[in-house]
């Protein structure tokens, strides 16, 4: 029989923070691996095909390191990290498909108006396409007020 999987998909937001532990509680609920995953987006090209960064991006290896610190409070859940590169949505559809994943657990922002038109809501896209059940957790605004951002490490 195949091991179950409960994917939680992170941008390291605290949005992505407030939705762990439900993607842990369902894991453990299972009896499934937490498949914990990060796409990062490839760099944009503008007009004459010149890149443009705004603020400074992580490395690769800096993102890993951030994937990786990203764990469940539960030593013993069985869990996994996966970096891959791409358009977020479709990413994270495409691992739900290929590991046959159970529920797709994912936190979002919660954008609306102008600010969710400009951006796009991968969550939006991920419960049209997601090929299992996906549990979108939003924390209410005040309570992400409250949490403090821990300080950049090294």
């Amino acid at each position: 029989m195949a091991q179950k999987t409960i994917l939680f998909p992170t941008d390291f937001s605290l949005a992505s923070d407030a939705a762990l532990p439900h993607a842990e509680a369902l894991a453990k609920q299972a009896d499934a691996q937490l498949l914990i995953v990060h796409v990062e987006e490839p760099p944009l090209a503008y007009g004459g095909g010149e890149l443009y960064y705004g603020l400074p991006e992580p490395s690769s290896e800096r993102i890993l390191k951030m994937l990786e610190d990203v764990k469940p409070a539960d030593p013993n859940l069985s869990f996994a990290h996966r970096l891959t590169m791409g358009d977020p949505a479709g990413e994270i559809v495409r691992i739900a498909s290929e590991e046959g994943a159970e529920m797709i657990v994912l936190g979002t922002h919660g954008r609306t108006g102008m600010t969710r038109l400009l951006m796009g809501s991968v969550a939006e896209a991920i419960v049209r396409r997601a090929p299992c059940p996906v549990l979108v957790y939003r924390e209410t605004a005040a309570k992400l007020a409250d949490r403090k951002p821990e300080p950049a490490r090294a």
